[in-house]
């Protein structure tokens, strides 16, 4: 009984302290200044000729313009308590506990609108005790300063809708109408989708964003708000989606924006808050005809419904990322592939280490054996590398041949003659900066490299050896236009200009007729559709296709692949290729190769060569002119041949 009397005196101790305190912050959150939520959250961005493309809260609404039924349905899932706590639903939190703890999860989750709001007034999403903290204090102040009226608008016009904030933008977004006209149907809908966007967005999983409708409906029955026969009739009725017939609408540009906003949160003189800005304005390089054209051109060219897709345009003497793509359709999946996804890169990994072996003593004309051959390691290991449709030469091939067929086990014989260290450090040199395999099948890109980092890679080869680092945003300022944050390329020179060269006439190789013998270029099915000069590379694993391409003005990179690994054909290859020759040759319409080409370093000289064996040329029908820096080209002394290219012995 003692014990009783005891504990229940320490329970109304413990809940005198704890009210008194939370009045004293309370009060304290009343004196302090009050926060500014119209237009919190906003984020406005801009293209790169200044014009706003986007926006995260492009059309505040006030409460009494949104659908009864849009509150109501908001209200009964999201915090059905909102009008009568002080932003704290204690109750709720504590039951929120407790089924947490008899389930060993985090499933159940308690926040209110008010702290909802809170969230979304900053930039990140950290889940550290420092944020949880701040989130709080601004949830009191909130409450202290502004109506239940206002902090629910604020919400309604600061949530995400699948990538579209606000409740205009997205009544607009999904159904075509202001959002004071949304039906009880729609409005359940929209509701659902916040909880978890790209789950319940009905234009990405209808049967998931029906299943979370039904949820919302039952919940407003049971809260009220409507009855059982308004419930099934709003389940029934049958809705029609604006986006849905908006063919002419860009459906790649969201993962551009998500590019932006995952940059923006990296900058660490941005403010964490919306509130230390009211809002944000970011000037941004995408192009906006260059993000049509990617678009178009995958429409065009990609032709399998269930493949997946991840693209970049990007000018290479700045490090512009001008358009991306990271999937087919960001309704059909938020996933951005172009920047979160690791893949193997196959043999667009080969420039690098040919770039190696031509800072070691290679030439386009020093040759290795190109035939079917098993390298034997210690610990009586072993590795066959095979060529695309096990074709081989069988016999000497130069490293021009070799670089227009792909060859992989002239590629295996080079990276074991370098040593395992030449490819890693070249890699890292132009920015990549993985942890690499001491294995032979690196030279084979059997290592697994987001699209960002190789885009970045091949611009250090684009822009003649000088490095930039590909990015999204120019400048940020705050609404009044003071500058936040300023980016100016800085390139830093890192590969010898005049390899770069011959490296860059070398992957001209890939699509040129002169080469056609045993084998075929990887690339000459595209020949016809050129009209500039290009360094290109292509690269297929089992399951991925990629292809890099580029001359000074313009640089492409495009993946395609299954997100569960399927094994891709030959067709998805060949539909790649004419998608990247596609993109480079309509955005540089009316350019010249005397603009767009590279001019030839005073230390390098032209030679035209026999393709295979990479000897000076005898027969003018089979020649390519190739380069090479001056005194190691090739001559009709045999002797001088041999002094240009360097003794090659492997044990195999």
């Amino acid at each position: 009984m003692k014990k009783s009397r005891k504990g229940l005196k320490f329970l109304i101790f413990f809940l005198i302290i704890f009210t008194l305190t939370y009045l004293g912050i309370y009060l304290y959150a009343k004196m302090s200044p009050k926060l500014s939520i119209k237009g919190a959250n906003g984020y406005y961005l801009y293209d790169s000729n200044g014009d706003l493309y986007t926006t995260g809260s492009k059309d505040w609404v006030s409460l009494d313009n949104i659908s009864e039924n849009l509150i109501k349905a908001t209200i009964s899932i999201e915090d059905k308590n909102f009008y009568k706590h002080q932003g704290f639903d204690f109750l709720r939190i504590v039951k929120a506990m407790m089924v947490n703890v008899k389930n060993k999860s985090n499933s159940q989750g308690a926040s209110t609108i008010t702290q909802q709001l809170s969230k979304n007034l900053f930039l990140d999403f950290d889940k550290t005790w420092s944020r949880k903290m701040k989130e709080a204090w601004i949830t009191i102040r909130l409450e202290s300063h502004y109506s239940k009226d206002k902090i629910l608008e604020g919400y309604l016009n600061t949530i995400n809708y699948g990538g579209i904030f606000g409740i205009e933008n997205a009544a607009k977004y999904y159904f075509g109408k202001d959002s004071k006209d949304l039906s009880l149907a729609e409005a359940s809908i929209l509701a659902g989708i916040p909880k978890n966007p790209s789950k319940y967005s009905p234009l990405t999983n209808l049967d998931k964003a029906k299943e979370r409708q039904r949820i919302i409906l039952d919940s407003m029955v049971k809260n009220k708000y409507i009855n059982e026969v308004e419930a099934v009739r709003a389940y029934d009725e049958k809705l029609t989606f604006k986006r849905d017939e908006d063919s002419n609408d860009l459906k790649m540009m969201m993962y551009y924006q998500d590019a932006v906003m995952s940059e923006l949160s990296n900058i660490s003189s941005i403010p964490s808050s919306f509130t230390q800005t009211g809002g944000l304005k970011i000037y941004t390089n995408l192009d906006v005809n260059a993000q049509k054209i990617l678009e178009s051109s995958s429409n065009k060219n990609i032709t399998n419904e269930n493949i997946e897709l991840a693209g970049i345009i990007m000018d290479p003497r700045s490090g512009k990322v001008l358009a991306l793509t990271g999937g087919k359709d960001y309704d059909k999946s938020e996933f951005n592939r172009a920047i979160q996804a690791r893949r193997q890169v196959g043999s667009t990994i080969k420039p690098f280490l040919y770039y190696s072996a031509l800072e070691n003593g290679f030439t386009p004309s020093t040759t290795f054996t190109s035939e079917k051959t098993t390298f034997s390691f210690s610990g009586n290991k072993t590795y066959t590398p095979k060529n695309y449709n096990d074709k081989y030469a069988d016999g000497p091939i130069s490293l021009a041949a070799a670089i227009a067929y792909s060859d992989n086990v002239y590629a295996v014989k080079t990276h074991l003659f370098l040593g395992d260290d030449a490819l890693p450090d070249i890699l890292r040199r132009v920015g990549i900066n993985n942890s690499f395999s001491n294995l032979p099948s690196l030279a084979l890109g059997a290592e697994e490299i987001d699209m960002l980092s190789m885009i970045g890679a091949y611009g250090t080869l684009a822009n003649e050896g000088y490095k930039v680092k590909p990015y999204f945003i120019s400048k940020v300022t705050d609404m009044d236009g003071n500058i936040l944050y300023e980016y100016t390329p800085k390139p830093e020179s890192i590969l010898n200009k005049s390899t770069v060269y011959i490296l860059n006439e070398l992957l001209t190789t890939t699509y040129a007729k002169e080469f056609t013998s045993y084998n075929s270029p990887t690339c000459l099915s595209i020949l016809s559709k050129m009209t500039h000069k290009y360094a290109v590379k292509s690269g297929t694993t089992n399951t991925d296709n990629l292809i890099f391409g580029y001359n000074k003005s313009l640089l492409v990179g495009l993946w395609t692949g299954y997100d569960d690994n399927k094994n891709v054909d030959s067709t998805d290859s060949s539909n790649l290729k004419n998608m990247w020759v596609d993109i480079m040759e309509e955005y540089l319409t009316g350019k010249t190769d005397d603009e767009t080409w590279y001019e030839k370093p005073n230390n390098v000289v032209g030679v035209a060569i026999d393709p295979i064996s990479g000897e000076v040329a005898t027969n003018s029908n089979k020649a390519k002119v190739l380069y090479y820096i001056k005194g190691t080209e090739p001559t009709q002394d045999k002797s001088a041949l041999d002094d240009a290219i360097p003794t090659i012995k492997l044990e195999e």
